[in-house]
């Protein structure tokens, strides 16, 4: 199938107000002050992740970097073979986050590769984030929900549709003998009766 424009269009949009709020926070915020939003629930403040989620793996931020370079490799080559509209939209918003974060490893301080992220939405003092963050888990929740319903997401793969093809081809080929085959049957039987009827 050919590349969904959706695709892009979705990843770009993620990728441009994920780094605009980043660069919001910074010009705007003090590091690590919290602002309440809703009480203790929800606060922005102004942080910078060396880790994964919840500040994991803080001391191995190049592996986090490979890890997030290889995710986002793996949602391109997967988002081609959404099937539907709204799927590759879904996987254009999971690209979309995955780049967001990936762009500041590579290119925030304090060295390429082990760049920290910017966070800035404090969710009850349990964890702190970022657009690219609630565009990824949306996303993830997105495709879990479309498998439990049931509902396809991806087209088979080329391996997967050859063998399809090559069982519906072979269904095909062999329902025209059967009628053949009745016809000669049938042939029989009336020069049966009629050798029958003559003697």
């Amino acid at each position: 199938m050919t590349w969904r424009p959706a695709f892009w269009l979705y990843a770009a949009g993620v990728v441009v107000v994920d780094q605009l709020t980043k660069q919001w926070a910074l010009e705007t915020l003090e590091p690590y002050v919290k602002h309440p939003v809703i009480g203790d629930l929800l606060s922005i403040q102004l942080v910078f992740n060396s880790g994964a989620a919840f500040s994991l793996g803080d001391e191995t931020t190049w592996i986090l970097t490979i890890i997030a370079a290889l995710v986002t490799v793996g949602i391109v080559v997967y988002g081609r073979r959404a099937q539907r509209p709204w799927a590759a939209a879904v996987f254009g918003i999971a690209l979309g986050g995955a780049l967001g974060n990936l762009i500041d490893r590579l290119l925030r301080q304090p060295s390429f590769g082990e760049g920290h992220v910017v966070d800035m939405i404090n969710y009850a003092d349990q964890f702190v984030g970022n657009v690219a963050d609630i565009a990824i888990v949306g996303a993830a929740i997105a495709i879990v929900g479309a498998g439990l319903l049931s509902k396809p997401i991806l087209e088979p793969a080329a391996g997967e549709a050859g063998d399809d093809a090559a069982v519906t081809s072979a269904g095909t080929d062999a329902s025209p003998e059967a009628p053949e085959a009745s016809a000669e049957d049938a042939g029989s039987d009336v020069d049966t009766d009629g050798a029958q009827r003559r003697g």
